[in-house]
């Protein structure tokens, strides 16, 4: 049943967002911030929508470790499709996310991402994936955050996949903060029973802000590995809150 009305309201959305598309193409042309504003306004509001149909009920902790007027690169685990609506109810910042080209394919979806600032990663080519970390520099350096999932894919076990260390480069570059998210129990929602939707209770937890320039030199070496190890922690730490 949560998934016929998620799909009936993911259905009504898109056929309202045919008219905003055209209202957000004109408010971009005069100012493209406010674009990205209203458009993550109007996204977080349908998957706020989609979890209470979903079911989800959502513990957040640790927002208070977001700097709020610098663009960061969050750095996630990786379990489930619902981790990106969890995370964007989540997050202060204006945050486009990293997500695999084959995602643009998909009509009014890509749509919105491209107004979010959202960037499409090749995994197949090393140049388009150096022109989309190019692309993630600038936009932090613009002030918006970039949020990453550096397993490359969902991860199907009960441990992490090995993080990716050029997912790394945009705040080794930029000097921006590394914010480690620990995301719990998504996977319950949809990837342990499908076709079905399950209610269930989610865990988000921002950790605090890692600086690179700040870390020892085995620490910068292994960047990849000492944040995943953060993360690792905390999702272990909350297992037993679930």
């Amino acid at each position: 049943m949560r998934i016929i009305l998620v799909a009936a309201f993911l259905i009504i959305f898109f056929i309202i967002s045919i008219p905003l598309f055209l209202i957000m193409y004109i408010i971009g042309r005069f100012h493209k911030r406010s674009m990205v504003a209203i458009s993550q306004a109007i996204v977080v509001t349908a998957f706020h929508v989609v979890l209470f149909l979903s079911g989800v009920k959502i513990t957040k902790i640790g927002k208070e470790n977001i700097p709020k007027n610098e663009g960061v690169l969050y750095v996630a685990n990786h379990r489930s499709y619902f981790d990106v609506p969890v995370a964007y109810v989540s997050i202060p910042t204006l945050t486009g996310f990293v997500a695999k080209k084959e995602i643009s394919r998909i009509p009014f979806l890509r749509t919105w991402m491209r107004f979010l600032q959202c960037l499409f990663l090749d995994r197949d080519n090393i140049k388009e994936g150096l022109k989309m970390i190019l692309q993630g520099i600038e936009q932090i350096k613009e002030g918006y955050s970039v949020f990453i999932s550096p397993e490359g894919t969902r991860s199907q076990g009960d441990d992490m996949l090995p993080f990716k260390e050029g997912s790394f480069k945009m705040a080794e570059k930029t000097g921006c903060a590394i914010i480690p998210v620990s995301i719990s129990n998504t996977d319950a929602l949809f990837e342990k029973h499908k076709p079905w939707v399950r209610s269930a209770h989610v865990i988000i937890e921002f950790g605090k802000p890692i600086y690179v320039n700040e870390l020892e030199k085995e620490q910068r070496k292994f960047l990849g590995s000492y944040v995943q190890e953060i993360i690792r922690t905390t999702l272990k730490k909350n297992s037993s809150m679930i």
